[in-house]
């Protein structure tokens, strides 16, 4: 009966996403085939579909669906994109990426946590996901010996786009991340021009926990 239960949830949010979102079916497709109650703790499984934050460890959160769904949505996900992303917590954004890009695509993910590093490579093993490497590193640096990406997702709040992930993006490829102050943020979306200049969307406020390193809040 509790699956169902979960289940029926799920569905409850994808209708309700349908009357108020412009998701598309890649988003709404990837959201289907991912279990949100595998990214998170025991004791809140059953709440895997109430449209809220919940606790992970050591203060950090894995995002509401909605929110997810928002950045996912805003990265225009190809077929075979490269994805860069910064704060992979549970590793439920990522395998939402994971499976858009499909196994020709690639999602390189970093974690300062080490014990949801673990948790994430459990639940993205689980999940039976494996196009995405996992660093244990500050991924506002970005990796320069991978090279440049195709999109670049931000899970945290930070102070302005880090630069170093600025040069890592390809030219016309997105970023999106929550900027703004320790307790408010606008999600922003910026294209990259030919001359690397950034063309700035808002996506609306929201509250995100704090990135660590030299372009967050967090030492």
């Amino acid at each position: 009966m509790h699956s169902n239960t979960l289940l029926d949830q799920k569905n409850d949010l994808i209708k309700y996403w349908k009357e108020r979102f412009s998701f598309g079916d890649i988003e709404i497709n990837a959201f289907k085939a991912v279990d949100r109650e595998n990214f998170i703790h025991e004791n809140h499984k059953h709440n895997a579909y109430n449209d809220a934050p919940l606790p992970l460890l050591r203060g950090k959160t894995i995002s509401q669906p909605t929110t997810v769904m928002i950045m996912t949505a805003a990265l225009e996900l190809e077929l075979g994109d490269k994805v860069f992303e910064v704060g992979t917590g549970s590793g439920y954004q990522t395998a939402i990426i994971a499976k858009i890009v499909g196994p020709k695509g690639k999602v390189i993910t970093t974690e300062v946590v080490p014990e949801l590093i673990s948790f994430a490579k459990e639940n993205l093993k689980k999940a039976k996901i494996d196009n995405v490497e996992i660093f244990e590193e500050d991924g506002s640096k970005g990796i320069k010996s991978k090279g440049m990406f195709d999109k670049i997702i931000i899970t945290a709040a930070c102070r302005e786009f880090p630069k170093p992930l600025l040069d890592q993006l390809k030219p016309n490829g997105i970023i999106v991340g929550p900027i703004g102050s320790r307790d408010a943020q606008e999600m922003v979306r910026g294209i990259k021009d030919k001359k690397g200049k950034l063309q700035l969307e808002f996506l609306g406020s929201f509250l995100f926990t704090p990135m660590y390193g030299k372009y967050g809040f967090e030492d």
